[in-house]
């Protein structure tokens, strides 16, 4: 680093402007896909009903963050424009083509997208409640202000980089330690890779491995997200210091951080989370190639504009930290309606047993001689054979609401989206059947559908030779229905 410009780190920028642009483009592509259904017109939970809401009440706006559909009426058709208009820039970005131009020109495409994101996070209610939607728009935000090629990387806003690097992985490593016994005691993980939300192709093996590797897996994640987050900052110390040492800590660092990331990224499915952790850790990477170093000197006006934005997140960051402190702390909270500055954290508990709410319908009309078939997700766990597979870094919605579904108790379901879910399965809608695998009633309308609950286990290596089977389930109970079309 060289006082405002950080001159080792056009690598870096290079990395962080271009991966984070390629997730907005995941991110745009899956509400493109998924949103209509979800939330449009005539989703599960419409978008319109709740602006109408908003816009019937003085003070309720106060509740919503920003949005463009706060001034232009709601439609499908327009939300799918703004995705479209999304993909496009954030394409662009990926290209480096914005970058090419004056600070300004990737200035003004990133923060585009980030309001543009914002706008459908903040209609997108539970379907968009996920710690890593506001991750990503509070990383679009700052790498608007990482400049372009003429210039090298203001130094201030790597160093924000770093902090919220750090507050993902340290407050994440918090929750955990506050959290379950199974952290402490260093159990989490020989639960976890069967448990989690969306397990993988190789979650299975990963589960099945030695109870003292996941013992050392546990272990392995408190150094990382405890210890190895404050390393992050040991190029500031490069302004001071001569030698190469301080760059050579936060290289190491940021390796750590990318290596056990990537770990999580062969055993599980977590949207966009750990790609996003993983583009934001090379922020730490001095690398000092020729081709990515700016020679040209920052202008008075783009100093004076990034330092404006450190000082605002100096501010904004009192209510982070203080909350990093705290023994109540909270997890995945925003503390402003703009997604700056946020508190992350994720499993501060980690679920001992898996149930899954399997949905059947049946063509018949008498559901005691009923042949009930299973409509098939495509990404949570059903059929005992399949193989799980590699849906990241892709968001499916749906399916991650239904880990979440029984997770307050398997007996009553008390959801308003899946009752809808439900109903619209009834009616064979066919936005919604395109969120599933199969249907298997291939567009007709079945006469009943039910929800049954299941526990679910993975197999064991010789279970698997004798059935061929990944999964064993356990039938605990119909927890919904026979319900039939009103």
């Amino acid at each position: 680093m060289d006082g405002f410009a950080a001159v080792d780190f056009g690598f870096s920028r290079e990395v962080l402007q271009r991966g984070i642009a390629v997730l907005y483009i995941v991110a745009f592509v899956s509400s493109w896909n998924q949103f209509p259904a979800l939330l449009g017109e005539k989703g599960l939970l419409p978008a319109p009903r709740l602006l109408s809401w908003v816009h019937s009440r003085t003070r309720a706006g106060r509740i919503l963050n920003p949005t463009l559909f706060r001034f232009v009426r709601f439609t499908d058709r327009r939300l799918r424009a703004l995705c479209a208009a999304g993909v496009v820039i954030a394409a662009a970005l990926a290209l480096g083509i914005p970058q090419l131009g004056p600070a300004w020109v990737p200035m003004l495409c990133f923060l585009a997208i980030y309001l543009g994101y914002m706008s459908i996070v903040s209609i997108g209610q539970t379907f968009y409640g996920f710690g890593w939607e506001m991750l990503l728009l509070e990383a679009g935000f700052l790498a608007a202000f990482l400049g372009g090629r003429e210039q090298a990387p203001p130094t201030v806003v790597i160093v924000l980089f770093w902090w919220l690097v750090f507050r993902l992985e340290f407050g994440a490593g918090m929750i955990k330690i506050r959290g379950g016994r199974e952290w402490r005691d260093l159990t989490a993980l020989t639960y976890h890779h069967e448990t989690q939300p969306m397990p993988g192709p190789l979650s299975r093996q990963a589960h099945l491995l030695p109870r003292w590797f996941h013992q050392g897996e546990v272990l392995g994640n408190h150094v990382a997200q405890l210890v190895v987050p404050w390393f992050l900052f040991a190029p500031i110390l490069g302004l001071v210091v001569p030698g190469p040492w301080p760059a050579i800590v936060g290289d190491v660092a940021a390796a750590i951080v990318i290596a056990t990331q990537l770990w999580l990224i062969v055993t599980g499915n977590f949207a966009w989370l750990n790609w996003t952790t993983v583009v934001l850790a090379f922020s730490a990477v001095s690398a000092p190639v020729p081709f990515f170093r700016s020679a040209g000197a920052l202008p008075i006006w783009w100093i004076v504009v990034t330092s404006a934005v450190f000082l605002l997140y100096a501010v904004l960051s009192w209510w982070p930290a203080r909350n990093l402190l705290s023994r109540r702390q909270l997890m995945n909270a925003s503390f402003n309606r703009w997604q700056l500055a946020n508190a992350y954290g994720a499993f501060g508990t980690v679920t001992k047993e898996r149930v899954e709410i399997v949905v059947e319908g049946t063509l018949d009309s008498d559901p005691d001689a009923a042949t009930w078939v299973e409509y098939d997700f495509k990404g949570k766990p059903g059929d005992v054979r399949r193989l799980p597979p590699q849906v990241a870094p892709y968001h499916l919605r749906l399916d991650w609401l239904m880990w979440f579904l029984p997770l307050g108790g398997w007996r009553r379901l008390d959801e308003p989206w899946f009752e809808a879910f439900l109903g619209a399965l009834l009616a064979a809608d066919a936005p919604t059947l395109r969120l599933l695998a199969r249907d298997p009633f291939h567009g007709e309308r079945p006469q009943l559908v039910r929800a049954v609950a299941y526990r679910y286990r993975f197999t064991t290596h010789a279970e698997y030779r004798r059935d061929r089977v990944r999964w064993d389930r356990t039938r605990l109970g119909t927890v919904v229905g026979p319900a039939r079309l009103r």
